[in-house]
């Protein structure tokens, strides 16, 4: 009976290096380490040589919970969600600009002054505010989560 040959382990580079020393930054920000073993577990992770050391340093840590609060992602999401919201506010005046031009050409080529371009920048109206009210006032579109 023959065992399967034990894979090597898996070298570290310093791209592994450097997401685990940010883990452990935000884990020490975020108070789940003091600052001697912050001190300790970074040294140990700039001269690991292998992933398992490195997963090993962060094993004890609630790595999901240490990305979800990062305040540098919830500050990404924030200008993402910003961002959208201004994109839509553009569509928004573009569309209706143009729906207004559309209707002074045709009353003053047709002489049919009635202005139907109240309804669709009515209707595209309110799915703006739908969007820029929840996306402003909490910062992010996904629903709100208890905690």
């Amino acid at each position: 009976m023959t065992s399967a040959p034990i894979a090597p382990p898996s070298r570290a580079g310093d791209a592994d290096r450097g997401r685990t020393a940010h883990l452990l930054g935000l884990a020490l920000a975020q108070g789940y380490l003091e600052m001697p073993e912050y001190e300790t577990r970074l040294q140990t992770a700039f001269s690991a040589g292998t992933r398992a050391e490195l997963r090993g340093l962060t094993a004890d840590l609630p790595v999901d919970r240490l990305r979800r609060d990062d305040p540098a992602r919830r500050e990404a999401v924030h200008r993402a969600v910003r961002r959208s919201v201004r994109f839509h506010v553009a569509g928004y005046l573009a569309g209706s600009l143009l729906m207004l031009g559309i209707w002074l050409v045709v009353g003053l080529t047709a002489g049919l002054w009635y202005f139907w371009p109240v309804w669709p920048i009515m209707g595209w109206g309110i799915g703006v505010v739908s969007h820029a009210i929840p996306a402003l006032a909490h910062g992010s579109m996904s629903p709100a989560r208890i905690a």
